[in-house]
């Protein structure tokens, strides 16, 4: 069976920008202006949003209020439960070295 590809990092870019790294190398960073509504809306804040992180046992993001994001649909490998999605901005994959 596969392991789960799961979140490593994740930084604010500024705005509703993410940048997530995912544990198989890949990068994208992520803008969730216009999407932060409904449920999510509380995250639509600079401080809230500013204070995304990791969720080491989920390997997901995760932000002030136990809200987090599924790392399948961050990855791009599943379709979110809502209509809204982010935008990618940029998505590449970090260069291993031996």
């Amino acid at each position: 069976m596969a392991a789960l590809v799961r979140v490593q990092d994740v930084d604010v870019l500024g705005g509703r920008v993410l940048r997530i790294v995912f544990s198989d190398g890949l990068v994208r960073e992520l803008d969730f202006a216009g999407v932060l509504t409904g449920v999510l809306a509380a995250l639509d804040d600079d401080e809230v949003f500013g204070a995304a992180s990791v969720d080491e046992v989920a390997g997901t993001v995760c932000f002030p209020g136990g809200i987090d994001f599924d790392p399948d649909v961050l990855h791009g490998d599943a379709a979110a439960a809502t209509s809204l999605q982010p935008s990618l901005v940029r998505e590449y994959r970090l260069e291993h070295t031996t």
